[in-house]
């Protein structure tokens, strides 16, 4: 992956981030009966023991301590540490709860929501199509909602969660490891707390389970740390609206998952609010690329001839 350039490199990163947390599902259903709190628990030591790994074979040490000492980064990866703990519980919650395909939602609704972020919080203008996007969006959330008799709330904390921990990373733009050991640190301590408490109460599964369930606890770990590392590699490189478009993956497979292999229900109503979502989508997309598109023509047109050194000076 180093061999090519730059932004390609980052969209590899994001693809193959997108297709690991894809297929999420199916190690967490394993992992029952471990509760999801237990789960998200272990993800957050595992994941710090990881990347403190990761860096010590890298020799990158130095590079933490700096981060460290500088107070603005570490108040920002704080509450990207906050919004990324609440994505991760709410959707190990989702699994073990036979909702899947609710968790799917919320990363087709992810993209939109950072959209709406962008107007927010950036106080970025919207192009008409945007516009559009965001309203078919809301009109979706209402059918769904119809549909579940509720608010689809599982999804709409995923997607702000989400969308809330993208728009951070983007605007710190700290390196990959280092950054999710400084979020991994912020929540150990938490975590190490309940786990205790969890253990000394006769409750953890870790060690009590079988083998191979107490190694996939672990695992979790490093199953965690390396699309979140992909990931901030690919926010560092990628522009946010490319990195929306790259989201789609995720969803895509988790619905395949919930309705093909864990057979949770895709009523006619759902499926519609879904249709509808996918609409939004596309044209999310459709007006992506061609803003881009005019952007590069734009700057190609701004760009100076380069001189032919054969052209003879005018007389």
């Amino acid at each position: 992956m180093y061999g090519v350039d730059p932004l390609r490199r980052g969209y590899l990163s994001a693809f193959s981030a997108n297709v690991l947390w894809g297929v999420f599902p199916l190690y967490f259903h394993a992992l029952r009966p471990a509760g999801a709190v237990e789960v998200l628990a272990h993800r957050i030591v595992w994941s710090l023991v990881s990347v403190a790994l990761l860096l010590a074979v890298l020799r990158r040490w130095k590079r933490f301590g700096e981060l460290l000492r500088n107070g603005r980064l570490v108040a920002g990866i704080s509450i990207a540490a906050v919004f990324i703990a609440v994505n991760w519980g709410v959707y190990i919650f989702a699994v073990n709860t036979d909702r899947v395909v609710e968790a799917s939602l919320g990363y087709f609704i992810s993209p939109l929501f950072v959209i709406l972020l962008g107007v927010l919080v950036l106080r970025e203008r919207l192009r008409a199509a945007q516009w559009v996007a965001l309203g078919i969006g809301a009109v979706a959330v209402v059918v769904l909602s119809i549909d579940y008799g509720r608010l689809p709330w599982i999804a709409l904390t995923l997607a702000g969660s989400f969308g809330c921990y993208s728009l951070i990373k983007k605007r710190l733009g700290l390196p990959a490891a280092e950054g999710l050991l400084l979020e991994s640190g912020v929540l150990t301590l938490p975590a190490l707390a309940y786990l205790g408490w969890l253990t000394a109460s006769g409750d953890s599964t870790f060690g009590t389970v079988s083998g191979v369930h107490t190694l996939m606890l672990a695992g979790s770990g490093v199953l965690t740390a390396v699309p979140l590392l992909l990931f901030a590699e690919a926010a560092n490189r990628v522009p946010l609206s490319g990195l929306g478009i790259m989201q789609y993956l995720t969803p895509t497979l988790q619905l395949i998952i919930g309705v093909a292999l864990f057979s949770e229900p895709l009523p006619p109503v759902r499926l519609a609010g879904f249709a509808i979502v996918w609409c939004a989508l596309a044209i999310f997309t459709w007006d992506a690329f061609r803003a881009a598109r005019q952007n590069r023509q734009s700057a190609a047109a701004q760009r100076p001839a380069r001189r032919d050194p054969a052209a003879v000076e005018p007389v």
